[in-house]
């Protein structure tokens, strides 16, 4: 018997991406499209999953993938510019290198939440690895049962992807709530923390799938949310995107109780971590 061999592709290889275009969001954050070097390989990766991003000269980070997966020519990232290296990222000029490692963890439960309802609730950035498994879903409509978008944000000059939340509301059995902490004079819509949107969903517990991203301190209230609404704990999952560096699990510095986040996440089942979760030194 002849066997065929596999090839693997080395997690800690680097490969060349040039820059295509970037998007200021809002006034700290930008989303980049990059395509493969020469035309290079086909592009294909999960919703929910990451990669890292290398700058000569600079530096390596993790950055969530925020683009259309159905779309394989090419990864979306928007990144918020917060420190030397995600300042050199988002200064890149169009025809740039950038290296890129992966995808790389585990991505959203996009088929096991088909034939449910799925809950998406966003805090500030996390809409962003979020928004591939929206897309998804709208592309895939007769798939799932009804989409319940939940965002929110600092101010409205914060809110991600507008156009999109707004073209994503006219999608049949598409409900997508929006608020802000600060509204100022000319906001007309719903102020407050994103847990306060829940008065206003149209839920079916006991047929959903709830995905959160955000801030961990909105991740606790969320979830505490999902379950007074009647959500299972094992219907709930989370991205916990923090502290990745090797981003295979060689150098420890995302460990999380028994868990690399990058390797075993950066998507997790509540019930699986929610004792680590309600530690708030950890």
């Amino acid at each position: 018997m002849t066997l065929t061999p596999q090839i693997v592709i080395d997690p800690m290889l680097t490969r060349p991406y040039v820059l295509r275009e970037v998007a200021k969001e809002t006034p700290d954050t930008f989303t980049l499209t990059i395509e493969p070097a020469n035309g290079g390989h086909r592009v294909s990766f999960a919703p929910g999953q990451f990669s890292m991003l290398w700058v000569f000269g600079v530096g390596e980070l993790p950055i969530s993938i925020s683009g259309d997966p159905a779309k394989h020519n090419r990864l979306v990232y928007t990144v918020r510019s917060v420190g030397q290296a995600t300042h050199a990222l988002v200064s890149r000029s169009v025809g740039d290198s950038v290296g890129v490692r992966g995808p790389l963890g585990t991505g959203w439960p996009a088929e096991a939440a088909r034939g449910k309802d799925v809950i998406v609730v966003a805090g500030g950035i996390g809409l962003a690895p979020l928004r591939p498994l929206i897309y998804q879903i709208l592309s895939n409509r007769k798939d799932y049962g009804r989409l319940v978008i939940l965002y929110g944000a600092r101010s409205p000059r914060e809110l991600l992807y507008r156009k999109e939340l707004a073209s994503w509301a006219r999608n049949r059995e598409t409900q997508v709530l929006v608020t802000v902490d600060y509204g100022g004079l000319g906001w007309r819509g719903h102020v407050g923390v994103v847990t306060t949107l829940f008065k206003y969903a149209r839920l079916q517990p006991a047929h959903s799938v709830a995905m959160i991203c955000g801030p961990e301190i909105m991740m606790r209230f969320v979830t505490r949310e999902l379950e007074t609404h009647g959500l299972s704990r094992d219907d709930i999952y989370l991205s916990m995107e923090r502290n990745m560096k090797c981003a295979v699990g060689f150098c420890g510095h995302c460990q999380y109780g028994p868990h690399f986040i990058c390797k075993d996440g950066p998507v997790f089942r509540y019930d699986l971590i929610r004792p680590l979760l309600e530690k708030y030194e950890l």
